[in-house]
């Protein structure tokens, strides 16, 4: 069967799923699949001050990252507030990445901007792509990078666009299933302009590094606990035939307490959401989220902001 494609929304015009978004599902936790995520957009950073240009800038503690290493980390502005995301591996003489559709002009601007005197130069790729494939699915001979993906211990190679495979395709429905599955964010889709780390559970943020911009609000907050607001797994209610729009209010008693960024039907768990609510909503409380019930699963703990991120 030929490509179901997205027909909305940031992942507009990839693949949703190829006939079976269920076994599409199991084919990835498997360790078999592929993906072309063309839409993320890829940086290429080169240069001997590379990782410690990267590491003066970012959540991120990146000035020894080991050849091959993958990571994740975000730009914050200076009041804490996420802004930007670079899924990245080291490589060689190279810092590659990818972050969010949309973002990479801006990103790159920034990044250039903050160059000042040191021996580092950034490149928006755009000859390249993200391509998602199962662990076991061997590397393709034209990477130029393979990093360790967030979603189903596969594997997010950088490649030539169009390249092609002989892997079993999946689509992004069996893809955003997992991740949520995982209770792992995308920036800007699960989270807004108002988003700190402490909120997402610390994603690409380690504690003990030097100053870096945003530092002071995520290091009190760490300190004091209580972030804000708390990212949570929503299970919906089974028996509606629709998921939650993007942006969905959740509420509580009639009161709106969050928003719905991502939702997907998991071959196992069906219905499933993430949410950012308010760190005071009692965690037992079933909520409305786009008006479908839901019940809540912890993945940020709502008293001392800690990560929690229990195997769900």
């Amino acid at each position: 069967m030929s490509a179901v494609l997205v027909s909305s929304g940031p992942d507009e015009g990839l693949a949703w799923h190829h006939g079976d978004p269920m076994r599409e599902q199991r084919t990835m936790t498997s360790g078999g699949g592929w993906l072309g995520l063309s839409n993320r957009q890829v940086l290429q950073v080169s240069g001997p001050d590379r990782l410690a240009y990267l590491h003066s800038l970012t959540s991120q503690h990146l000035e020894r990252l080991a050849d091959q290493e993958s990571t994740t980390a975000l730009l914050l502005s200076p009041t804490g507030h996420v802004e930007h995301v670079l899924h990245g591996v080291a490589v060689g003489e190279d810092f590659w990445a990818w972050t969010e559709p949309g973002r990479g002009a801006e990103l790159v601007a920034f990044l250039e901007r903050m160059r000042f005197m040191m021996r580092v130069e950034v490149t928006l790729r755009q000859d390249l792509e993200v391509v998602w494939t199962g662990r076991d699915v061997p590397a393709h001979p034209e990477a130029v990078a393979v990093r360790r993906s967030e979603v189903a211990d596969g594997l997010e190679q950088f490649l030539p666009r169009g390249s092609e495979s002989a892997a079993e395709p999946v689509g992004t429905w069996a893809h955003e299933a997992l991740r949520i599955a995982q209770g792992v964010p995308r920036i800007g889709l699960d989270t807004d302009h108002r988003t700190i780390p402490n909120e997402i559970g610390l994603l690409g943020t380690h504690l003990d590094k030097g100053c870096y911009r945003g530092q002071e609000t995520v290091a009190r907050v760490h300190t004091l606990g209580r972030p804000p607001r708390r990212l949570v797994q929503l299970h919906l209610d089974g028996s509606m035939e629709s998921l939650p729009d993007h942006g969905s209010p959740v509420e509580l008693d009639g009161r709106e307490v969050g928003f719905v960024g991502s939702a997907e039907r998991h071959h196992e768990l069906g219905p499933i959401a993430l949410a950012l609510v308010k760190r005071a909503v009692p965690l037992e409380a079933t909520l409305l989220a786009g008006g479908i019930s839901a019940s809540q699963e912890a993945l940020v703990d709502p008293e001392v902001g800690l990560h929690v991120r229990p195997r769900l």
